[in-house]
């Protein structure tokens, strides 16, 4: 019994190791494969906080079986207190960092959020109506880290059907933008009539509450924002995009997403601030600092290189990272340390989309403040978690109204997207990663602070990829491609199996 016992602890020990030195390990049942990418710098606190937010990632990935998925199938949790997936979690965390690190978790997630309605495929319709349009982005990414042609096939057909519909019911003619709240669906995010929503901390009530004062058709609020009109923007490239790689008749795509920019350039660029408005309607608007807005309208192009500049000059960073929103609400801010929750305080998954933007521009200061505070939060608190204060940078849920009643909320713990932007700082924040439809191309922006980067294991299509950059800044000096000399940073997608990458700064 006991040389019984002993061969079977050598074998599990065998299949142990192997998984532990395995690529790619099947995890489920339907060989569900994971990439157990390795990041080593040297600044021990954020290899540390790689390693927690990949552990918080996969500690959110549960079996999950409705929408389209109708079998039970590994998806990922917007967060330790969640039990189904949420469109706008869904794809950012894909988005961020699930399509390579866990790709066909990714396509389960993305399809979890889906449902059939009138015979057609569509981002599932509820309360979290105004944001759902990131999903096609998410997709779109999706596609291009894996290249999975079935997947973009839906992907495609979803995202037509999904614009034809909320150009039906969430369209404002009259300014060529589309209505929807700003990011938050929390009452704290809002001022002016939007604040009214009889006491809910939601704000999707508001039309509930506010009958006199709805937009028709459509869901109700004729709010019309910054950061929703950004990634109806992107949904449109993309949705362009599909169809030309597809091989499908242009649907006008192009042209649509040219005239949105221009109005959200027309109606939302405030040239006196330096700064997107947050939202306007027909009577009022909002100029609190939109940091999610001002970020995807960088990212997406929808700002030129002179708007970015004063972007990254105008906008409010406070000690604990960049804040949601700016300046603080006053029926919140009762004393200079108490604030609302979707109002001056810090999101994570906002901060890594600051990033990407501070990337793209070169800005390495702004990028390293907020990925160092972001590592130190998550060493100390051994998570990743919800909210930030923007002072004293501790777990912080901001006061918002719960039942009639301003009470102070809890932040939830292990948040994925908050972990997965932590992933999204170090792929497209420090080494630049950009992809396009048949390549992956590095442009590093590497703060002074950092001058070792050795990322390992970073699937692409059918490759895993080791890259190594020394040096600081953002100027390349020397690029090698398996150990050959190169004048890009370019993988083309046609390779295969392991392949290197190493720049010099």
């Amino acid at each position: 019994m006991k040389a019984g016992a002993n061969t079977l602890i050598l074998i599990l020990s065998g299949i142990f190791m192997w998984c532990c030195s395995s690529k790619q390990t099947p995890l489920y049942k339907d060989e569900t494969r994971v990439s157990f990418i390795k990041l080593q710098t040297n600044n021990t606190v954020i290899d540390k906080a790689f390693r927690i937010a990949l552990g918080d990632l996969f500690s959110n990935i549960q079996d999950y079986g409705t929408g389209i998925n109708s079998i039970p199938s590994p998806v990922i949790l917007a967060g330790l207190e969640y039990d189904s997936p949420w469109t706008r979690d869904a794809s950012i965390n894909c988005w961020n960092a699930g399509s390579f690190i866990a790709p066909e978790v990714a396509r389960n997630t993305l399809l979890s959020v889906l449902e059939n309605k009138n015979d057609s495929l569509v981002i599932q319709q509820d309360t979290q109506y105004w944001d759902a349009i990131i999903w096609c982005t998410g997709a779109w990414n999706h596609y291009l880290w894996t290249g999975d042609r079935q997947f973009l096939e839906t992907a495609c057909e979803v995202t037509k059907n999904s614009l034809q519909f909320f150009e039906q019911t969430e369209f404002n003619n009259d300014y060529n933008l589309f209505r929807g709240l700003g990011w938050s669906d929390g009452v704290s995010a809002y001022d002016g009539k939007y604040a009214n929503t009889g006491g809910s901390s939601a704000a999707f009530d508001w039309p509930k509450y506010n009958p006199d004062k709805i937009s028709k058709p459509g869901f109700g609020i004729p709010m019309m924002a910054t950061y929703t009109n950004c990634l109806y923007y992107n949904a449109y490239i993309v949705a362009d995009k599909m169809e030309k790689e597809l091989h499908k008749k242009s649907s006008g795509y192009k042209e649509k997403a040219a005239k949105l920019k221009e109005a959200i350039n027309k109606h939302l660029w405030n040239e006196t601030t330096g700064l997107y408005k947050f939202y306007i309607d027909e009577t009022e608007e909002s100029n609190l600092q939109t940091t999610y807005g001002n970020a995807f309208a960088m990212m997406f192009g929808v700002a030129n290189k002179d708007q970015a500049g004063l972007l990254f000059n105008n906008q409010h960073v406070t000690p604990a990272g960049v804040p949601c929103g700016w300046p603080p609400l006053a029926r919140y801010y009762t004393d200079s340390m108490t604030f609302a929750r979707h109002n001056a305080v810090v999101w994570p998954q906002i901060q890594g989309f600051w990033v990407q933007a501070a990337s793209m521009y070169k800005k390495e200061d702004i990028l390293f403040h907020e990925l160092s505070v972001l590592a130190k939060h998550a060493e100390r608190d051994m998570q990743f978690g919800e909210i930030y204060h923007p002072v004293t940078g501790e777990l912080y849920g901001g006061m918002q109204e719960n039942k009639g009643k301003v009470v102070l909320w809890q932040a939830t713990n292990r948040q994925t997207w908050s972990a997965t932007a932590f992933i999204r700082m170090i792929i497209h924040g420090l080494l630049g990663i950009e992809l396009n439809e048949h390549s992956l191309s590095l442009s590093p922006c590497i703060p002074n602070e950092l001058n070792e980067i050795v990322l390992t294991n970073l699937r692409y299509r059918d490759m895993n990829l080791n890259i190594e950059i020394s040096g600081t800044g953002s100027h390349i000096r020397k690029i090698f491609i398996d150990g050959q000399l190169s004048n890009e940073a370019t993988i083309p997608d046609t390779l295969r199996g392991d392949h290197s990458i190493k720049i010099v700064l």
